[in-house]
């Protein structure tokens, strides 16, 4: 597995605080750090080719459309 995914996964592990030994797995965080994280890495990308909003309004509108889509707010 990517460490990257096992860093984002250990994020998702809740305690319930009566009982310090019962643990859970967030499954539903661990969704959204992935989408947020995608969104991140494709708006690096677009950072690094040097795209603008106005050479490449598609791939803004793609990220927008994506965070809509999973309800991720930054």
């Amino acid at each position: 597995m990517n460490e990257r995914i096992k860093e984002l996964a250990e994020q998702c592990y809740e305690y319930n605080e009566k009982e310090m030994l019962n643990t859970w797995f967030n499954k539903e965080k661990f969704a959204e750090l992935i989408v947020k994280e995608t969104i991140t890495e494709m708006c690096r990308q677009l950072y690094w080719h040097g795209e603008d909003q106005s050479n490449n309004p598609s791939f803004y509108k793609a990220i927008d459309k994506t965070k809509k889509h999973f309800g991720v707010e930054e």
